[in-house]
């Protein structure tokens, strides 16, 4: 196959996944052309960043599994199902309830990705939440949550790192689109060096394991993916001050192309080696850090739209701020 994108767009680290290579052979040939295409029409960096995503998807198209196969509908009744023979997922909430779902598996250590369309319109009030999570008073979790706004109003992208059961580590972002009028990328990357969050592959966060300092790292508990869209009208919206509009109800959240390139844990061993060489075809994640590339891009993302980071809230922590930040 002829070289047609720039060596960033597609690998962001010196040894290239043997997913993502995989993937160029599983792509259609429409869309293979369809991408040649848009690479030669485009030349500024914000179309190069629609290339990504329609690049991504392609990929993940090729790879994602059956949300029947991969989750259970844990919770909201009728207001979660399956749709599209597997392909489709949609979560609901209505004055009566939200709704949720959880993997089937568990995970220790992994890269997770899944496409999410968020609530339209007036969703002040509503949260929906993505997130990897351990169970009880210590558990360790890894959260995407999107806090709903009113119309024409920016969501706000929630993000936290708890570890033995302590959290307190909030970054809040907005997104450069708009997530309610199509699909994009959520995706964790966790090894034991980092936790890695990415927004259609680009890198807006990073918890470094610095154990060396005395920072907890989740390591050791094995975590569920879990996503639910519930009524939180007390904090999410402007501090509770907006309330949800029932009038509006129901809200729905959709989502598509999980996939799971990760060790997972069942009957007390994990499915990777104990040198932690996994079975799966993309094992990048498993040493992936920020090269200059992706940190460029993280710099990018954190200079132009994070809106809060408890690394810098001195009021919060007036004893001195956290030792990781």
């Amino acid at each position: 196959m002829p070289a047609l994108f720039p060596p960033w767009l597609v690998f962001s680290h010196a040894s290239p996944s043997t997913a993502y290579i995989k993937a160029f052979s599983l792509i259609s040939t429409h869309q293979y052309y369809l991408l040649q295409l848009l690479y030669q029409k485009m030349a500024t960096a914000s179309s190069l960043i629609l290339l990504i995503s329609f690049f991504v998807s392609s990929i993940m198209d090729a790879f994602a599994g059956s949300f029947y196969q991969d989750f259970d509908l844990t919770w909201g009744d009728h207001r979660a199902k399956i749709d599209d023979g597997g392909k489709l997922l949609m979560l609901s909430l209505d004055k009566a309830s939200g709704s949720g779902f959880q993997s089937k598996k568990e995970y220790l250590f992994g890269r997770i990705d899944m496409q999410l369309k968020l609530v339209s319109g007036n969703s002040a009030g509503t949260v929906t939440a993505y997130y990897l999570s351990s169970q009880g008073p210590t558990h360790d979790e890894i959260d995407f949550e999107f806090l709903g706004n009113l119309s024409g109003e920016p969501y706000v992208l929630h993000t936290n790192v708890f570890t033995q059961g302590k959290g307190n580590r909030e970054q809040q972002f907005y997104l450069w689109f708009d997530p309610t009028q199509d699909f994009h990328f959520y995706s964790i990357v966790w090894n034991p060096q980092n936790v890695i969050f990415l927004v259609d592959n680009i890198p807006i966060r990073e918890f470094k394991n610095q154990e060396s300092i005395g920072v907890p790292f989740p390591k050791s508990q094995p975590m569920r993916v879990y996503s639910s869209l519930w009524n939180a009208d007390d904090w999410a919206t402007r501090g509770g001050l907006v309330k949800t509009d029932w009038s509006k109800a129901p809200f729905t959240a959709s989502y598509r192309n999980f996939n799971d390139a990760a060790c997972v844990w069942s009957h007390g061993s994990s499915s990777c080696a104990s040198k932690f060489t996994s079975p799966v075809s993309n094992t990048a994640w498993q040493n992936q850090g920020l090269d200059a590339e992706s940190r460029r891009k993280l710099q990018w993302v954190q200079k132009n739209y994070m809106i809060y980071n408890y690394c810098s809230d001195m009021k919060r922590f007036p004893d001195g701020l956290p030792p990781e930040c």
